[in-house]
């Protein structure tokens, strides 16, 4: 990693890895438990700089490159993948497009706060019958004056049984096609919104709930931006964000690795450990190998980034590799364990859980593969 990392990128990893050690770690099994985010670590790790590092100092951020980004998550999801969702959906997918486009006072009543753990953040773009065809969304959000009739529905959404606001995907002129696509800012309680809580076998301590609105009355400032037509702005916080899922799941697998060869090296079979017959070290040597190529394959498009060179096929094939890496370390790391690796008192069931969300989420493996072929010109 010597070419990626500077000097303050490996302080800021033993400092994020402590915090996430002392701090977080310690919340894992209730959350997951209860299916439930610990929330005050929204304002906890905004009191550290830790929520929302890449946004300038004048929002409240620290003005820290994606590499850095890179590291907190995988520090993050190494310890929760279900925390580290709930913080990437509020840090990077329902802030970035305000920092982006958002006008001087929607960043001061939504991003500033963001920043701080103040507020928080949801994404809500997916809908039961619009998932990876993001230009199939059917909500539609139509001006009256001085505000928008919003309509529709949306379902996966993390965050948003607790948010204060969702930054919300609607048609605002289907006739312009997917170029008639806006998002708004709508506020926690706005009439005739309402949210209910899904349960799901993976990512669980990341609340995520289904949104319906019913003529929910929006008031025209907080059309982001106050311009119609953000479909351009989506899709470059998707794919930017496709990096940071990448890191993510390089942390899951890496926590499935290390609990892995702890297990190889203490449980004991036929006279000696198990890490020593070569069947369970070559799992291991191949775990180890595909996630070093996956940490490689991260920190390469995150350092193409923040020289503002293209990376739309790093991106996607770090996010393709990287998803699929998890879900094989993490499906070993079960086998190594044998019985009791499907033992809730082992994580390593959770690793695989958490893994196989992401080879769906935030672009399933076929549309990065759709995505590589494109750039590959097929």
């Amino acid at each position: 990693m010597d070419t990626y990392f500077k000097e303050e990128h490996l302080i800021f990893q033993e400092q994020i890895r402590r915090f996430c050690e002392t701090e977080m770690a310690p919340l894992v099994d209730e959350a997951e438990r209860t299916q439930t985010f610990p929330r005050h670590l929204f304002r906890r790790m905004g009191e550290l700089g830790y929520l929302c590092i890449r946004y300038p100092e004048k929002y409240g951020g620290a003005g820290a490159d994606k590499i850095t980004e890179c590291v907190l998550r995988e520090e993050i999801s190494r310890v929760c993948q279900g925390f580290a969702s709930s913080l990437s959906a509020h840090s990077h997918l329902s802030t970035f497009p305000i920092y982006r486009t958002g006008t001087e006072d929607q960043k001061r009543e939504y991003l500033i706060p963001a920043v701080k753990g103040e507020k928080i953040g949801s994404f809500a773009l997916t809908e039961p019958d619009a998932g990876s065809d993001t230009k199939s969304i059917r909500s539609t959000a139509v001006r009256k004056g001085d505000h928008y009739v919003l309509r529709g529905s949306k379902t996966f959404i993390t965050n948003s049984p607790f948010a204060d606001y969702l930054l919300t995907a609607a048609y605002t002129d289907k006739g312009r096609g997917y170029h008639g696509i806006s998002l708004f800012l709508v506020d926690k309680g706005t009439p005739g919104m309402t949210i209910r809580k899904l349960e799901k076998e993976g990512i669980r301590s990341s609340d995520t709930g289904e949104v319906s609105f019913e003529d929910c009355p929006i008031p025209a400032d907080h059309l982001l931006g106050e311009r119609e037509g953000t479909f351009k702005l989506i899709m470059e916080t998707l794919s930017e964000g496709r990096i940071g899922v990448s890191a993510n799941m390089v942390g899951v697998a890496q926590a499935a690795y290390e609990a892995a060869l702890r297990y190889a090296r203490e449980r004991t079979q036929f006279g000696r450990p198990i890490g020593k017959f070569q069947a369970v070290a070559h799992k291991l040597a191949d775990m180890a190998t595909r996630i070093r190529a996956a940490r490689l394959m991260v920190y390469s498009a995150a350092h193409l980034l923040d020289r503002g060179k293209p990376c739309t096929m790093e991106a996607s094939a770090a996010k393709l590799f990287s998803s699929e890496t998890a879900v094989e370390v993490a499906r070993e790391a079960i086998q190594i364990h044998g019985g009791y690796g499907v033992m809730s008192e082992y994580p390593v069931s959770r690793y695989l859980r958490d893994a196989l969300v992401y080879t769906i989420g935030e672009g399933t493996s076929e549309i990065q593969r759709n995505i590589i072929a494109k750039q590959i010109g097929l």
